[in-house]
């Protein structure tokens, strides 16, 4: 009665969501492509590849998870060459940022929804000798057809949120006796591990890793040269002084650009650029730029122009509308600010990633989806957190007047980040040892 109730459930939200996502895929662009691997079925060429069965399968939501998800496929091909990986996301950036990871032997997918059927399809067509799950992607009929086939499975840098906590609790009738099912679950925190032993997990299972998102983050050389190019173009180097929104979400931008032209009399050489979260924001964003009495520079459209681009002015602001971009701007910026994090409750975006390039580097009060993270940057001085926008524009304005306190500040972001690696190369031990269990042998396969 218990999954009767849940599938029934779940089949009731999918159907509320649906209209959204039809909606989503026709804004975002590649989200309907491989839609069908979403029911668990596959074009003969792919199942053809995925018959001989065998790999391990790591699922990753997004784009956060998928760079948790590359960099332990790599320390665990590090102990095992031979290791092959089915990876699965469930969204479309996700998987173009997926497809960056892959080796020769591995394949990408979209993890099925989670209803019996489709997951039984998938798993018939995969066959993978152990299932691993990137932070808190707990769907009960996935897991439990793994355990009912004897398939390992590991939670990896798994959290819970505050949000997600109070939900798990309420609902431990249902994802208690899923949580019993994990062979072992690498969590984050002892937050994370009281949390998880709540929602009604086995705690002998539980181990307490730290985060895995301080490997993930790396600079990216190439990229960073590019932009600089581009910076020098835009006459956005040198004595100027970027002030950069990082992956902002709805309301973060207008707080930045009244931020930007209250100050920009006592900082003259003070510039703009926002990187909001979603590029298909770029429209409300673009507006909200016209609203201020700024002008929209859209680095896409820099991109399509074909020829070098014009110096920017104090009225302009460069608007980063393409994706995978943050990386290259990051160590070019004077002072970062690291949205989803002020004018929403949604958690934060990743904040170690400005601090590891050595950038004074801001968020505001929302972060619950890195507490463990925000608990060591500022145990060690490296990150500065607000209360709301007019103490985030007293931080700014205070870092602009004194290059000292930002090098300071960078100094000792960067130095937190290099402190606590490490993590991901414990775990795939760890796991290569407790829960992979060895490849079947042809003459077993199936």
């Amino acid at each position: 009665m218990r999954w009767l109730l849940y599938n029934l459930c779940f089949g009731l939200v999918s159907l509320a969501v649906l209209p959204r996502m039809l909606v989503r895929m026709r804004r975002r662009g590649g989200y309907a492509a491989h839609f069908e691997q979403r029911f668990g079925r596959y074009h003969p060429a792919l199942r053809a590849r995925l018959g001989t069965g065998g790999p391990v399968w790591i699922h990753a939501v997004s784009v956060g998870e998928v760079y948790v998800a590359g960099q332990l496929m790599r320390a665990l091909r590090a102990l095992d060459p031979a290791m092959r990986f089915v990876l699965s996301t469930t969204s479309s950036t996700g998987w173009r940022e997926a497809e960056k990871l892959l080796g020769e032997a591995d394949t990408l997918i979209y993890n099925p929804l989670d209803f019996p059927w489709m997951v039984r399809r998938a798993l018939d067509a995969v066959r993978p000798r152990a299932f691993l799950l990137v932070e808190t992607e707990l769907w009960p009929n996935w897991i439990r057809a793994c355990a009912a086939r004897g398939i390992p499975l590991a939670l990896v840098n798994g959290r819970m949120s505050d949000q997600t906590a109070a939900t798990y609790r309420l609902l431990r009738f249902w994802f208690g006796p899923v949580l019993r099912l994990f062979d072992l679950l690498l969590v984050q925190s002892a937050l994370d591990a009281d949390r998880f032993t709540a929602a009604g997990a086995d705690r002998d299972r539980i181990v307490i890793t730290g985060s895995f998102k301080f490997d993930v983050a790396q600079r990216q050389p190439a990229r960073e040269q590019r932009t600089a190019a581009l910076l020098r173009q835009l006459d956005l180097a040198g004595d100027r002084l970027i002030l950069l929104g990082g992956s902002t979400w709805p309301g973060e931008e207008r707080i930045l650009l009244d931020i930007y032209r209250d100050l920009l009399p006592r900082h003259p050489g003070l510039r703009l650029a926002l990187v909001p979260r979603h590029f298909e924001r770029r429209e409300d964003v673009a507006a909200q730029i016209r609203v201020a009495g700024l002008r929209p520079v859209l680095k896409s459209s820099i991109d399509s122009s074909g020829g070098p681009p014009a110096p920017l002015t104090a009225d302009d602001v460069l608007l980063v509308d393409t994706t995978g971009e943050l990386m290259g701007f990051y160590p070019h910026a004077a002072i970062v600010f690291v949205g989803r994090s002020l004018a929403t409750a949604n958690g934060g975006q990743n904040m170690i990633e400005p601090c590891l390039c050595g950038v004074p580097t801001i968020v505001g009060p929302h972060t619950g989806n890195f507490r463990p993270v925000m608990a060591d940057l500022l145990g060690s001085d490296a990150i500065l957190q607000v209360a709301d926008a007019a103490a985030l524009r007293v931080a700014v304005d205070r870092l602009l007047g004194d290059p000292d306190e930002r090098r300071a500040r960078g100094g000792r972001a960067a130095r937190a980040v290099a402190a606590r690696r490490g993590v991901v190369a414990h775990c795939a031990t760890r796991l290569l040892e407790q829960v992979i269990s060895p490849p079947p042998t042809p003459g077993n396969a199936g």
